[in-house]
């Protein structure tokens, strides 16, 4: 997913302009819709405070209350309207399914619906619902759409139902027992989309962070398959790999250390300046030497225990290189680090320890000061 700065809210799509198009759209499908009403419901005194999806949502109940209240004949304005609005803004089509077509008897119509709408934006949110209220129906209907020859639809039926999707309704049941997403993605490992297989790949990861040993078994069994499966499988485990389980990083071939035969003989971290202040950026640098001896597979990894607002600290990774290196290799490198805050991390003043790993272990570390 692509990270936006604080400077310019990915909310912020969402504004008159964007609207009066859309209205425009809705009303040559349909001609008594108010332009004018539409936009003014909008953006009422709350607007500006609204998050992204309560932005999303505040759209979508505005559309039902000016569009036709028979939900069948609302949706097949919308299915109008979808032929000429793609991208993530039209996020609002399927939570129009969302919000008014949970009903027994609109079934059909919102899975045919949200089908045709995730060609042209994303369902994943939408569908999730229909998961928790009927999981049993859903996914037998996920289960045909993995088998669509629309790489959207495919996707959809992975995406919809990763159990820790971001952004989305935890699906519990799936947390406690996956059986179900597995099947479907036992349908997907060798798609020929790599739309798809990222997302069977990212629905796996998810399942690994509450069934770790069992996503191993599913490695174990997938690999080897073609080369699109050995890439599912691979990336898949990257939450794995960055715990460096051992069970893991033998699987894909990472090299062991021990006691009395460490993989890295000598190693060091350094940063070019001890003191930063936030939305500032500093070089780091390492060196490795590799000890004597046979090729070895090494993944290196730079940590930053960053401070929280509680005071406490949460460590976040960063990949620097990946790769088999020849015994006794002696590498180096700079890695450039910018503390600007992101929609996904805020940074706070205080001590930050930067570690250096290799293959999940710390082999060096230094300290760096944040200041406002």
């Amino acid at each position: 997913m692509e990270v936006f700065t604080l400077a310019e809210p990915l909310k912020n799509m969402y504004n008159e302009k964007f609207l009066r198009e859309f209205g425009g759209v809705i009303q040559a499908a349909y001609s008594s819709f108010s332009i004018e009403a539409f936009v003014g419901n909008v953006l009422d005194d709350e607007w500006e405070g609204l998050a992204l999806k309560e932005r999303i949502r505040k759209i979508t109940l505005s559309l039902g209350t000016y569009l036709p209240q028979k939900y069948a004949e609302a949706i097949n304005i919308l299915l109008v309207v979808n032929e000429s609005c793609s991208g993530f803004p039209y996020l609002i089509l399927p939570d129009f399914v969302e919000v008014y077509g949970q009903e027994v008897e609109d079934w059909e119509v919102s899975m045919l619906a949200l089908e045709k709408f995730t060609s042209h934006s994303s369902a994943e949110f939408a569908v999730r619902p229909f998961i928790i209220r009927d999981p049993e129906r859903m996914m037998k209907q996920m289960l045909e759409w993995s088998s669509s020859s629309d790489e959207h639809v495919r996707r959809l039926a992975s995406e919809g139902c990763r159990p820790r999707l971001p952004w989305g309704q935890a699906l519990v049941m799936f947390k406690k027992d996956p059986a179900p997403v597995l099947e479907i993605l036992e349908q997907l490992k060798s798609d020929s989309s790599l739309y798809v297989r990222k997302s069977v790949a990212n629905n796996i990861n998810d399942i690994a962070k509450d069934h770790p040993q069992l996503v191993i078994e599913i490695a174990r069994r997938w690999l080897g398959q073609n080369r699109d499966t050995d890439w599912i499988v691979r990336h898949s485990c990257r939450s794995l790999i960055r715990k460096a389980d051992p069970e893991v990083l033998a699987l894909f071939g990472y090299a062991e250390s021990s006691d009395d035969c460490a993989i890295i003989a000598d190693a060091k971290l350094v940063v070019d300046q001890s003191t930063i202040s936030i939305g500032g950026e500093c070089v780091l640098g390492y060196k490795l030497h590799v000890r004597d001896g046979n090729s070895v597979r090494i993944r290196v990894e730079y940590g930053i225990d960053f401070v929280k607002s509680s005071g406490k600290v949460s460590r976040k990774q960063f990949l620097l290189s990946d790769k088999t290196v020849a015994g006794g290799s002696h590498l180096q490198a700079n890695r450039t680090h910018r503390w600007s805050d992101l929609t996904t991390r805020r940074h706070y003043p205080g001590k930050h320890r930067i570690v250096l790993l290799v293959n999940g272990l710390e082999v060096a570390a230094t300290e760096l000061l944040l200041k406002i």
